[in-house]
């Protein structure tokens, strides 16, 4: 009667407790990569550096496109392979055996950084390559599978999962900040990384099984059960098979506005944005604090508040999302014409942007935009097909976010190529 009472009747999420729950598991969603490469001192110049090896390692100065494409890729695959083929079976199973399997591999991580690796370096790259690729498989069924989740309820929530990843940037910032004031040792400041990404996994896991739970939550699950029901009673009986190349057709403007946003964006971040330098030496930033405040803390802060604005008002509406999401394509060339430098070459393209406060003022445009345009775009993407779809769709989105990413990241290679070659 409870069950029937809950499909009749939409019970309120008291105390935002499911959208607080979408948001933990979006900054469990990022929070591997990001604790990976807020770490990356501590894996080039401590445990691979040639102070403690003895020689110059010779994947050290290359570590961290390695790692890039050792945790891109598999999540690409997976992301992908998740919506046609249900790997580790439901939902649940999904999310329990791929948040279990970054665990134990923290866990690794952990362990091999308390101890002293100077004699097999080669052991510790290949080791944590490896950690990286099983993180990075586990964690692509992990996003796609909340992101499917998500797409279940009213689109805030799966905006809650967009803020959250947001939140995370800011958040593995803050802990860097709080590590490295607390110690001065790269290799302490890691395992405080690594196991603030373990408590933070946990908390996911806990999250996760208190969502049956809640009353709010049922109502959608039972609804979408309900549908289910429906379709296979329309079709004597038959379960209906899922129609992806459908799915696909009425949701790709969605997915390629997803898709724009996350290449635009990492395509300038981290890798362009953060090598560019004061133009000014008066400037009132000193140089030494120039790119953690211009480049991290602008974007991670402006992005978590662009991806929390759709929470009160949303515009442009579906149909008209992909002009501006267009138009940030006139990013990458306005941040190579900025002062982009990189160490050990020499610039040939011009430097047209010569002011740190233009450079400043559009650095948090495009974060602001990032945020808030990736939100509407993995809200839009579910309301484009029926409810019995939704969660396919999602997926979907998730697969469309993972892929920006991936090509955003390999088109940043590009850059330094082009600020050194062309020119006058």
């Amino acid at each position: 009667m409870d069950d029937a009472s809950l499909q009749l009747n939409t019970p309120p999420d008291r105390y935002h407790l499911v959208y607080i729950t979408f948001l933990i598991h979006g900054i469990g969603v990022l929070m591997p990569w990001n604790m990976f490469i807020t770490a990356i001192d501590y894996f080039t110049k401590y445990k691979l550096g040639k102070t403690y090896i003895g020689f110059v390692f010779p994947y050290a100065a290359n570590f961290m496109q390695l790692l890039t494409f050792s945790a891109q890729v598999p999540s690409l695959l997976f992301s992908w392979m998740n919506i046609f083929v249900q790997m580790g079976g439901n939902l649940t199973t999904r999310i329990v055996w791929s948040i279990g399997v970054e665990v134990v591999m923290f866990l690794i991580t952990v362990i091999i950084a308390m101890c002293d690796t100077s004699a097999i370096p080669y052991g510790f790259f290949w080791i944590t390559m490896i950690c990286v690729v099983l993180i990075n498989i586990a964690n692509g069924i992990y996003q796609n599978t909340i992101f499917g989740m998500a797409a279940k309820l009213p689109g805030k929530y799966t905006g809650a999962v967009i803020l959250g990843s947001n939140i995370s940037g800011t958040f593995t910032a803050l802990v860097s900040l709080f590590s490295s004031s607390i110690t001065p040792n790269a290799r302490m400041a890691a395992i405080y990384y690594f196991i603030t990404s373990l408590f933070v996994l946990l908390i996911c896991f806990d999250t996760y099984f208190a969502l049956p739970l809640n009353r709010y939550y049922r109502h959608y699950e039972l609804k979408e059960k309900k549908e289910i029901q429906k379709q296979r009673q329309v079709g004597r009986g038959a379960k209906e098979r899922v129609p992806y190349l459908y799915i696909l057709k009425k949701c790709f403007p969605q997915l390629l506005n997803v898709f724009l946003v996350f290449f635009v964006t990492l395509a300038i971040f981290p890798a362009v944005h953060s090598g560019i330098k004061p133009y000014d030496k008066n400037f009132f930033i000193p140089e030494k604090y120039y790119t953690s405040i211009t480049c991290f803390i602008t974007f991670n802060v402006f992005a978590m508040i662009g991806s929390w604005l759709p929470s009160y008002f949303v515009w442009p509406g579906p149909k008209f999302l992909w002009i501006p999401v267009s138009l940030r394509l006139l990013y990458i060339p306005f941040y190579l014409l900025c002062n982009y430098l990189v160490d050990g070459q020499v610039r040939i393209l011009p430097v047209l942007i010569s002011n740190d406060w233009v450079y400043w003022i559009v650095a948090v445009t495009m974060a602001l935009s990032s945020g808030y345009f990736s939100s509407l775009g993995m809200m839009y993407t579910p309301r484009m097909v029926e409810e019995r779809f939704a969660t396919t769709a999602g997926m979907f989105a998730a697969a469309a976010l993972v892929t920006g990413i991936f090509s955003g990241i390999l088109t940043s290679f590009l850059w330094p190529w082009i600020i050194t070659h062309v020119g006058n």
